[in-house]
């Protein structure tokens, strides 16, 4: 329900314009109500998005995707898990992201997943997805700042080590 649009609502039998404008605001309004402070959030390293993430991700026993849009002056606007998947793969297309960047007015984003077993080092499909993800943003012209993986008590920055994968 939280992804309807008024066309999608207004196909229900019985909900109007008007009806589907305002059950879109109260919706709005629940999530403003129940959103904790995180606005105020700013990112200005990797480290910092590890320190922000850590305690979201690190001892979750499924890899969870999740995603931070930013405004220009990289704070978090929002936060959405993208994708909750098993024990050591999770299923993410950039169209998923995107769509809530371009939503959110977002004028960048930061990927982060977990790898429950402890080792934050990217698979091959880790490298694929930010791969495309980098070249998906770029496209539309948001800002792709990072990728995070983590780890217990650790972390793996696809912008820190640059040169290795992308």
């Amino acid at each position: 329900m939280n992804e309807a649009t008024i066309t999608e609502l207004t196909s229900v039998k019985g909900i109007g314009k008007a009806k589907a404008i305002e059950l879109l605001a109260a919706i709005e309004l629940g999530k403003r109500i129940n959103m904790p402070n995180d606005y105020r959030i700013t990112i200005t390293s990797p480290y910092s998005s590890y320190n922000y993430l850590k305690t979201r991700l690190e001892n979750l026993n499924q890899e969870t995707f999740k995603c931070l849009y930013l405004n220009s002056r990289n704070h978090v606007i929002a936060e959405r898990v993208i994708s909750i998947g098993t024990l050591n793969q999770t299923i993410v297309h950039p169209r998923d992201i995107l769509k809530w960047a371009l939503k959110y007015s977002a004028y960048g984003i930061l990927v982060a997943h977990n790898h429950p077993s402890g080792d934050p080092e990217p698979s091959m499909n880790d490298i694929k997805i930010t791969e495309a993800l980098i070249e998906a943003t770029a496209t539309v012209g948001i800002l792709f700042v990072d990728h995070i993986i983590i780890g217990k008590n650790r972390y793996y920055s696809f912008m820190e080590k640059k040169s290795t994968y992308i």
